[in-house]
């Protein structure tokens, strides 16, 4: 179980109030979510400059010293991911922490695989020789991130979101016969810093569309520094609400979907059995 973040915009954008100052910030959401739950196992933020992904993260509570809070400071991108971590699988360590990076690519996780001591062996089947060199650590999302690199890998390299939807249908498929009857939980957000792509399946998820600069209510400041004659677009994605009063949506459960080049979201569903009508964190 996990806390997620991203935000992709038009204009380069301080997060530093949805990560650290806002009413229900992803900071605090590590010390006790909605459901009563601790995140104190990692935490990790990526951004991109220059089309290279830069990520920082420890294995501690992102409230523990001022690491968190620094990096949140520092952050102003186009396009972030930011994780903070509830170890279900794999012990709090550097290589298991989130996000995970490869190339140009980053991603993060929210959720469980049922019966992975069963399904890593079929995971490992089907990622390339590449890739399967490339895990350090033990979590079920990092062998996630791999699989999705490997289906790429393979193309066509067209469309991340339907490279995405095919392989968590095929994951989804692979627990369901091993572990029948048992949860999934598969919210996930991957980024190459120009496409921000993500999943809905059992775990809560969150979205906020912005189609004009705004004074920030909590800091009294913009959140861009805006180019005059430029529409300001962004979406931020979360596993919960950051601010009150304002307009977040649920993200449709049992979809994966793609920020367009409009700054909205598209959103396509899961063709696997039905998402479970019980909601854990």
């Amino acid at each position: 179980m996990c806390r997620l973040y991203s935000l992709r915009a038009n204009e380069p954008t301080r997060v530093e109030c949805s990560l650290v100052r806002a009413q229900n910030n992803l900071m605090r959401q590590s010390q006790g979510d909605a459901e009563g739950l601790d995140h104190l196992h990692g935490w990790g933020v990526a951004d991109f400059a220059d089309g290279v992904p830069s990520i920082e993260k420890d294995a501690w509570a992102a409230d523990r010293g001022e690491y968190f809070t620094k990096k949140a400071a520092r952050v102003y991108a186009h396009t972030v991911l930011a994780h903070v971590r509830r170890a279900t699988v794999g012990a709090p360590s550097d290589q298991n922490t989130h996000p995970f990076g490869f190339g140009r690519f980053v991603f993060a996780h929210n959720g469980t695989l049922p019966g992975f001591e069963m399904l890593r062996s079929v995971l490992l089947e089907h990622i390339d020789p590449l890739h399967r060199a490339e895990i350090r650590g033990q979590t079920d999302s990092e062998h996630i991130f791999h699989y999705l690199l490997t289906m790429w890998s393979h193309g066509p390299q067209t469309d991340l979101l339907e490279t995405v939807r095919r392989s968590l249908e095929q994951i989804i498929s692979w627990c369901n016969d091993l572990t029948p009857g048992k949860t999934v939980g598969l919210n996930v957000m991957f980024s190459d810093g120009e496409t921000l792509v993500g999943s809905r399946f059992n775990r809560t998820l969150w979205f906020i569309e912005r189609d004009k600069e705004f004074v920030c209510g909590i800091c009294g400041r913009p959140h861009v520094h805006h180019v005059p004659g430029t529409d300001y677009r962004a979406v931020e994605v979360a596993s919960e609400p950051l601010t009150p009063g304002e307009n977040w949506k649920a993200v449709p459960n049992g979809t994966v979907f793609a920020v367009d080049p409009d700054y909205r979201l598209r959103f396509l569903p899961l063709r696997v059995c039905e998402a479970s009508d019980r909601m854990p964190v």
